[in-house]
């Protein structure tokens, strides 16, 4: 029984940090390369902008698991994100051009070149496959047509 006590606190402990790393008029630093803030919280909603890795913000308001921002060195930059973009820590790079987004995202997971090298030498994974995917992208006009003649749902 004491066990199950200790984890439900620790449980409210955790989710008290992570609700007070996001709160009106806190201040966060973006933590992915490139963020577009848009109008609302959907994936459609209109781009407002786009922030860079390590930029300063102020959170306006929280809505679950978005956050609108006001970008701290140009005001009037603001819009939704989501808070997962987004970092209590402030986060600097030593040189932009050394590291990509996506090495940031995965060295955060814990994976980086050693890993990746061990992959490719016991694996029989295909990464040159996996880097042509990797570069192609979808326009979001074509997406939603998409999603619309197929009848999917739109998302958030």
């Amino acid at each position: 029984m004491k066990r199950i006590v200790f984890i439900f606190c620790l449980i409210l402990f955790v989710t008290g940090l992570a609700a007070a790393q996001v709160s009106k008029g806190g201040t966060l630093y973006v933590s992915v390369k490139t963020i577009t803030l848009k109008s609302g919280t959907g994936f459609f909603a209109n781009n407002k902008g786009t922030l860079n890795y390590g930029d300063k913000v102020t959170v306006i308001s929280v809505n679950g698991k978005f956050a609108e921002i006001r970008s701290a060195v140009t005001p009037s930059i603001t819009g939704w994100t989501a808070v997962s973009n987004l970092s209590a820590r402030q986060v600097v790079s030593s040189n932009a051009n050394a590291t990509s987004g996506k090495e940031v995202a995965l060295a955060g997971k814990g994976f980086n070149q050693e890993v990746e090298n061990a992959y490719k030498t016991k694996g029989k994974a295909n990464y040159a496959d996996v880097d042509r995917v990797e570069t192609q992208s979808v326009k979001d006009a074509d997406l939603k047509d998409f999603l619309e003649e197929g009848r999917l749902a739109m998302g958030e």
